[in-house]
């Protein structure tokens, strides 16, 4: 049978069965052809691209109605996806991940500068990401990562490094504390040239990726448990009202920033600054981080939004 021919067979078998509803062996007796036959050529069907099958999940429906409500209260362009039945947070957590790599994959053009704000949500993007070479990529630190051990600078170098050779970019690393021990520290750190290279880099970005901290998420924020903090810290942040932070920088409820006392001494860009990066991406999954999700997006800091289903309800059901 000519290549045409087999075509043709091969659509109507397809189209008496997908679209007709006949069974495989009516539809033999129709061709006069083996079952076997008929089911080569439905297969055959689909390979060419005469058929394309969608499935629709039970839940799409209330996702779509989850996505548009977020949209409209926050104008952001949301994608809200649909953990696994019986799944917890950190199940949660690397489904959000996944879906939000797939985000950034098709946000990356030729040339541009990403930010990236390291920790826990940031770790497990990256982790799905898949290789795609970016030609003149760079890659830049958005904050601090350096504790008072001294190791967060090897957890973020590692994060930032994978990314690197995935797209093939070149990376800007931020070599300072993620908070300083004094504001006037932090100040001088600003005016020295190797530092002021690194925060241009950061200004020049066209595309910023980062998650919102929570105090108590079940899947903890990697600022709040590893000795970045002092209980004077916390007792700071608690006095000033923050319910949790984006790329470091502090927030209350209401999404305001500018004095809470810590926010001095830390290194990441504050609202306003991300607000100046055309498409920032933000990314969050677990319930916890309703209340500092809600006050990130009320700050304006994100264009862009992935989350998961629960969390999705539970930003809506703040009031």
């Amino acid at each position: 049978m000519a290549p045409d021919s087999r075509r043709d067979a091969a659509f109507d078998a397809a189209r008496m069965y997908y679209a007709e509803g006949h069974t495989m062996e009516s539809i033999a007796g129709s061709l006069r052809v083996s079952r076997s036959t008929v089911s080569r050529m439905l297969r055959d069907a689909r390979e060419a691209g005469l058929v394309q099958i969608t499935l629709h999940p039970p839940g799409q429906p209330r996702l779509e109605e989850l996505r548009r409500r977020i949209a409209h209260r926050y104008g952001v362009r949301t994608v809200v996806v649909q953990a696994a039945p019986g799944d917890g947070e950190h199940e949660r957590l690397q489904t959000v991940a996944g879906a939000a790599a797939e985000q950034v994959e098709d946000m990356l053009e030729p040339g541009m500068t990403i930010g990236l704000a390291w920790g826990t949500t940031i770790a497990a993007l990256v982790s799905s990401l898949r290789p795609r070479p970016v030609p003149g990529l760079r890659i830049v630190q958005l904050n601090g990562a350096i504790n008072t051990e001294g190791s967060g600078l090897t957890y973020v170098s590692t994060v930032l490094a994978r990314a690197a050779s995935l797209w093939d970019g070149t990376v800007h690393h931020f070599p300072v504390p993620a908070f300083f021990d004094y504001a006037a520290t932090r100040e001088a750190m600003w005016r020295e040239r190797s530092v002021r290279r690194v925060l241009e880099v950061q200004r020049q970005c066209t595309l910023a990726v980062f998650s919102v901290g929570a105090f108590d998420a079940v899947v903890p924020s990697h600022v709040y448990t590893n000795n970045y903090l002092t209980g004077e810290d916390r007792r700071s942040l608690r006095a000033d009202g923050a319910v949790g932070d984006v790329c470091t920088v502090f927030l209350r409820a209401d999404g305001t920033y500018r004095d809470v006392a810590l926010n001095a001494r830390g290194s990441g860009p504050d609202p306003a600054q991300l607000a100046r990066i055309p498409r920032r991406l933000l990314v969050a999954a677990g319930t916890r981080k309703a209340l500092p999700l809600r006050a990130a997006l009320r700050a304006g800091v994100a264009t862009d939004l992935v989350l998961d289903a629960v969390t999705a309800q539970s930003l809506l059901s703040l009031s």
